[in-house]
């Protein structure tokens, strides 16, 4: 189980949004890679990166505010927003990210993502956002029609290395992971998923280390590190002990 503390760039700044809102973004920080610093001297052990600006534009936005970050730090980074192109992915790979994220692009084009898949095996994951049990588009600007387990099962033999399965209707609120909606998800793929949209609490983290969530990667937070209400030690002290527990 890892745990993946989220930096979400706006605007050149380390921000949060609610339920994919830009009109909604509190900002935590003018510094992204002191942010990301913070994270790696916590004892993280990943990052996990958003470009807003991008997953709107359709291209990178924030390049420079995430170049900064891979010089900054020695942990592994996955990143999304914008990523809609093979030159993006090669770009970004070879800028020291360890792992693109695919999010819009898995539903408008999926021979790229297969494309990206077979030419950088282990540095390709999906994200998949949903709102009422339909994948969002353009930054969650817009809904498909597509399920989250059809879109995940399109890519089932793709060799994707994650599936990143964010509820909306939770992202941002506090209100704790939609366990129920990503196990589902999970238990229909052979894809590892990572669960994200409200993680709020160390009641959460309690939840992941249970037996029946072993089938997922880990889970990312972002504004209940930032606001306090989940601490990076007790944390990671917990999910250590559970691996711990499980080995034993």
């Amino acid at each position: 189980m890892i745990l993946f503390p989220a930096i979400d760039l706006k605007e050149g700044r380390c921000v949060r949004l609610i339920q994919g809102d830009m009109a909604q973004a509190t900002v935590f920080s003018d510094h992204p890679a002191d942010q990301a610093a913070s994270f790696e001297a916590q004892g993280f052990e990943w990052l996990h990166i958003v470009d807003l600006d991008g997953a709107f534009a359709g291209k990178p936005v924030n390049a420079e505010a995430v170049r900064a970050i891979v010089k900054r730090i020695s942990l592994p980074i996955q990143l999304g927003g914008g990523i809609r192109d093979i030159r993006t992915v090669e770009g970004w790979l070879e800028a020291g990210i360890r792992r693109v994220i695919i999010g819009t692009a898995a539903v408008k084009d999926p021979s790229f993502v297969r494309e990206a898949a077979r030419r950088f095996p282990g540095q390709v994951a999906v994200g998949i956002d949903a709102r009422d049990g339909r994948v969002a588009v353009d930054g969650w600007a817009s809904l498909s029609e597509m399920s989250a387990e059809e879109l995940g099962l399109r890519f089932q033999d793709a060799g994707v290395a994650a599936i990143i399965y964010t509820d909306i209707s939770r992202d941002g609120l506090l209100k704790g992971l939609n366990i129920e909606s990503t196990l589902a998800l999970a238990n229909a793929l052979t894809i590892p998923v990572i669960a994200s949209g409200g993680l709020a609490s160390i009641e959460d983290i309690q939840r992941l280390t249970q037996p029946d969530c072993a089938v997922l990667e880990g889970a990312i937070s972002g504004r209940a590190l930032y606001d306090g209400r989940l601490d990076p030690t007790d944390a990671l002290t917990l999910i250590r002990t559970s691996k711990g527990r499980v080995h034993a």
